[in-house]
């Protein structure tokens, strides 16, 4: 494993036992309340998962829960210059839910948040990487929206969004997708996106 990297943001590499690091970033939707069903989905699948959350994210989340189902800390601020890395670098990224806001910050290269950051550096570092965005009607409809999922997907991100992926609720609604959330199609087109980068 290298050292901390001078931006704040993990360094590349495994842990001891060779297991792969997926980091798990929920943003400031109803639905990262739910996200330790992604982790455990995710363990289930042989990976050794990290959680990270925007700052407002951190807010719909259980902080211990989620350090004791992980056994890392949860973070979302960068770290303090000099001070060394907690987490493991990542070997695969999935960003859910995903918010209308980091999604266009994210297209724009905007790194104003440890979340952004990692999310703009798994472009360059050519990562596979999911995202599940979460939104009202209203939200989904701005232009920007989804010109920058196009965007993000021709740059690799497999974005999962569309009628065939869930149902958006209308302005107000907040929380009417929490049991439906498609927590598993993350972890499903993960493992495409990985089979179609090895050949397999």
């Amino acid at each position: 494993m290298t050292g901390p990297d001078p931006d704040g943001l993990p360094a590349d590499g495994q842990p001891a036992d060779g297991q792969p690091v997926l980091y798990v970033i929920a943003c400031a939707a109803p639905p990262a309340a739910g996200v330790g069903q992604l982790v455990t989905l995710a363990q289930r699948r042989g990976w050794d998962v990290c959680v990270l959350t925007t700052p407002s994210g951190l807010r719909f989340t259980n902080v211990a829960a989620l350090e004791q189902q992980t056994g890392h800390p949860v973070r979302s601020e960068y770290k303090n210059p000099g001070e060394p890395d907690v987490l493991p670098g990542p070997d695969a990224v999935i960003v859910a839910p995903a918010t209308v806001n980091t999604v266009n910050k994210w297209a724009a290269g905007i790194c104003d948040t440890l979340a952004l950051g990692i999310l703009v550096e798994a472009i360059g570092k050519r990562l596979p990487i999911v995202a599940l965005p979460s939104t009202n009607q209203a939200h989904a409809a701005h232009p920007a929206f989804g010109e920058n999922i196009i965007k993000l997907r021709s740059w690799g991100v497999s974005v999962l969004f569309g009628p065939d992926i869930q149902l958006l609720p209308e302005p107000g609604a907040g929380g009417s997708d929490l049991v439906m959330f498609p927590w598993s199609a993350t972890l499903d087109a993960l493992d495409a996106r990985i089979a179609q980068a090895t050949g397999d």
